[in-house]
């Protein structure tokens, strides 16, 4: 009997551990850091050191949960509304909103002290200000009340970039802004995928999502436009700014071309949610790899061996 009641006790305390868990919706944080990561080789030359790299991406992955759990809290009311989030931890009943509010307090205090205690005081600014616009901007501004939700508050997304160049550097440059926009403007094509995928969801609880109000023929245009805005922003990484070479230059440009192409068969065909559903995942890969381009052509190495390969053919 004794051994019974403490399996029954860490069962259930496994069952807390995995709703606090998932307040984070940690699906959503690795491309938060990819983000972060390659904004920290690109600023650092290739030569990141590994410990700054390890206290930035727990500080961000800090922030990010935090954020995520706020959300969780305010949009309390619409996930009980909608089948597919009804079983989240605070929906469901597993988390009170009180101890959710104490959850993401600690999550932030933790994510600004270990960033401006062991990188800079700018990337803590800047993880806190991700949080402020998330949940004021976004969540309470932007989401109920207008289709420009996702346009604007995809800032908050693109903030990362941000922390991890200045965890780097202190600062904030040309390039540090560029892949900001990068991830800014690609934003709205991958979220109005998702949104065409859920338009349906969107519309039972009243949020204003693009293609709920316009249509699906006004928001496939939309993401056209928006695509077609993103490719050529990822190659001014390469001209006029320099911070990026040929490697990265030809995944820019192939991954672009994919991603125009799938754009292009969701503009021709706006009510096909295979098409919508295709375009959304590879918005994901595209961003994974962009990011990993972005890491590998910073490397020491590969500049060696494109330095190489010029003065072979020279």
């Amino acid at each position: 009997m004794i051994g019974t009641s403490i399996a029954r006790r860490n069962q259930k305390f496994l069952e807390v551990i995995e709703s606090y868990y998932q307040l984070t919706k940690p699906r959503i944080i690795p491309l938060l850091l990819i983000t972060t990561a390659a904004a920290m080789w690109m600023a650092s030359n290739g030569r990141i050191d590994p410990v700054l790299l390890l206290v930035t991406l727990t500080g961000g992955t800090l922030a990010a949960a935090a954020a995520q759990t706020l959300n969780c809290i305010y949009d309390g009311d619409i996930d009980y509304a909608m089948e597919r989030t009804r079983n989240r931890p605070i929906p469901s009943g597993r988390v009170q909103p009180r101890d959710a509010y104490v959850f993401a307090l600690v999550l932030a205090s933790l994510s600004f002290t270990l960033l401006a205690v062991f990188a800079n005081l700018l990337s803590a600014l800047l993880a806190m200000s991700g949080i402020v616009f998330y949940m004021g901007i976004y969540t309470h501004l932007l989401k109920r009340h207008t289709t420009l939700n996702i346009v604007i508050g995809g800032a908050a997304g693109a903030i990362p970039a941000l922390v991890g160049w200045a965890a780097v550097t202190g600062s904030l440059s040309w390039a540090a802004w560029l892949l900001f926009a990068i991830v800014f403007l690609w934003t709205p094509p991958h979220f109005w995928a998702l949104a065409l995928m859920i338009r349906d969801d969107y519309a039972k609880v009243g949020i204003p999502m693009l293609p709920v109000v316009s249509g699906e023929v006004a928001t496939t245009r939309q993401i056209w436009i928006y695509t077609l805005i993103v490719v050529p922003v990822t190659l001014l990484l390469v001209y006029p700014l320099g911070a990026s070479g040929v490697v990265y230059a030809i995944f820019a440009s192939v991954l672009g071309c994919i991603f125009i192409k799938k754009s292009w068969q969701l503009l021709q065909a706006p009510a096909d949610k295979q098409f919508a559903r295709s375009l959304f995942k590879f918005s994901i890969l595209y961003m994974m790899l962009l990011c990993t381009a972005i890491v590998v052509d910073s490397l020491p190495i590969t500049h060696q061996l494109v330095n190489n390969i010029q003065s072979a053919i020279s």
